[in-house]
Parts: structure tokens; sequence; C-alpha cells
């Protein structure tokens, strides 16, 4: 397991970068993008965020998150440097429905996604996954391991239940913790390296 450089480590860019790439964190509303990139972030990460009001009660769906106050109203900007030159620039996206009309301007030029779900709310991954699946970008699914969720859900059941495809990676992590959200991260790296890959292996005669 890759351990994730401290939030304060460097600003600059290392001179051994090679690979700037552009990674979507997203899923929808509550369930820990904005901890993700936190937790990961060699850079200070860059918020957006507000209060939630009693206006913006009536519009977003609070169930299952009943004790968030702060939402991200554009996006949530992080940078972290992987091995062999490879670095992630990381775009966090609202999860709101009435955010929809930056899906565009977020996810241009980004080369794959990271889904979070929560798994006591599955359901409202569902928008999200379909935004991705509409842009055509390759995405790895994890779970974000909240205290009370559910843990007698088996691996296939959870991919059933959203429809996944079986080349899809999954994994569970804690967004609160670095080195679980790097996991996660490694695993969408090695999913767009793998189809990399394939699309450039010579046919066979």
């Amino acid at each position: 397991m890759a351990s994730a450089p401290s939030s304060t480590s460097r600003i600059h860019l290392p001179d051994t970068a090679r690979d700037l790439v552009k990674i979507l964190v997203t899923g929808p509303f509550g369930v820990g993008k904005t901890t993700l990139i936190d937790s990961v972030s060699e850079i200070r990460p860059l918020h957006t965020e507000e209060h939630l009001t009693e206006a913006s009660a009536q519009v977003d769906d609070l169930d299952g998150v009943r004790d968030k106050v702060t939402t991200t109203v554009a996006v949530d900007f992080g940078r972290i440097s992987l091995p062999d030159g490879i670095v992630l620039y990381l775009f966090g996206t609202p999860g709101q429905e009435r955010f929809r009309p930056l899906w565009d301007d977020i996810a241009y030029g980004a080369l794959g996604a990271l889904v979070l779900v929560d798994s006591r709310r599955v359901d409202a991954s569902f928008d999200v996954l379909g935004l991705v699946e509409e842009s055509g970008l390759p995405y790895a699914v994890a779970f974000n391991a909240f205290p009370d969720a559910p843990r007698h859900y088996t691996q296939d059941q959870l991919r059933a239940a959203l429809d996944l495809d079986p080349g899809t990676p999954m994994v569970t992590c804690d967004a609160r913790e670095a080195n679980s959200s790097l996991d996660a991260l490694l695993a969408l790296v090695q999913h767009l390296i793998d189809r990399q890959n394939t699309a450039t292996a010579p046919e066979s005669v």
C-alpha cells in the first residue's frame, strides 16, 4: 500500500512530474468527496463550501445526512503525486441536482472518475453514476465506510445494486484516512492504465 504525503509536504510540482492527470471525485450529496480530497492532497485543498440554509433544505435531499451543515457549491480541488511521475489533479463535484449545469465544465478534460457511494443510501448514487456513464468517463466505485454503514452486504450484492459492469473496479475506503483514500484512487489509476494498455495492444494475427 502506498503512503499518502503530508498535506503540507510540498507546494510546487516535483521535478519528477511527467504525467498530469485530471480526475473527478464525484458522488451524491454528503458522501465524503471533500473529506477524501482533504485527506490525500499534498497541497492545501481549495474548497467552495457554504453553510446550508433553510432555503437549500427545501431543494436538497438531506435524508441520511441530517447532521451536514455545509455543502460544496462549485468545486473542491487537491493534488497528489504518485510514483513514476504521475500527478493527479483532483476535482470534487457538487452532489446536488441543482448544480448539474456545472458538470460538463468540471468534467472537461478529465481522464476518469472516482465515484463515492454510501451503502446506507445506494439509490442516491444512481443519478451521478448516470452522469459519469453518459460522459463516457472510465470510473471506479469506492464505498465510503461510514461508522453506521451496513456490513452484511456482499460485494456481489453491492455490485448488482449499482448495476456495475464486471470490469468496473469496486473498493471500500474510509475517506477520512489518507492511505485508504489513496488506495481507492490507485484502483482507478490502475483501471485507466489497464484500459490504455488494452487499447494500444497490437492485434493478434
